[in-house]
């Protein structure tokens, strides 16, 4: 049996917008810092535990700045998306990696999402529902208009796509 190209398992072949780099930099830098910055307040504050707590600041600097420096470039080399006439591809994640293929006729909702520091980067990110157990696949970090144009052609796609959603 021959298979069609845009059937067959590939990995999805768009990159997510390189802007996500700084999204998720500055998403690790609120993550991996008040710990730390706590650490050095108190050292800095409080003469008879000081050197406590420089020992605490350095050791908690350590994984905080790994991360900020490690994770947003990891996850920009995984994190992909494509979508065609048959299905949504989505690849994701950084230590747990995830690849996820829907066909069309199972999905039930498109549907856009922008917090506030996306929209400071000009990023939005893209959740396509289905009736699966596993969840709704996301696409992150892609340019606000890529979104808005791949809500539209997802939508008018599910629309005529065979099937029931579920």
């Amino acid at each position: 049996m021959e298979r069609d190209d845009n059937l067959r398992l590939r990995p999805p072949r768009h990159r997510v917008d390189r802007r996500a780099l700084g999204w998720w930099t500055l998403q690790s830098t609120l993550f991996a810092l008040p710990l730390p910055l706590t650490f050095g307040i108190l050292w800095a504050t409080i003469p008879p535990t000081r050197e406590f707590f420089m020992w605490a600041t350095l050791i908690s600097c350590l994984p905080g700045l790994l991360y900020m420096a490690v994770m947003p470039a990891w996850r920009y080399r995984v994190h992909r998306w494509e979508a065609t006439d048959d299905a949504v591809y989505a690849a994701s994640g950084w230590l747990w990696q995830q690849w996820r293929v829907v066909p069309l006729s199972r999905v039930q909702t498109v549907d856009t999402l922008r917090g506030p520091i996306q929209q400071m980067f000009g990023l939005s990110g893209v959740t396509v529902a289905t009736a699966s157990s596993s969840g709704a696949v996301k696409i992150k970090g892609i340019d606000h208009k890529v979104a808005e144009a791949l809500v539209e052609y997802l939508a008018a796609r599910v629309q005529a796509a065979p099937g029931d959603a579920t």
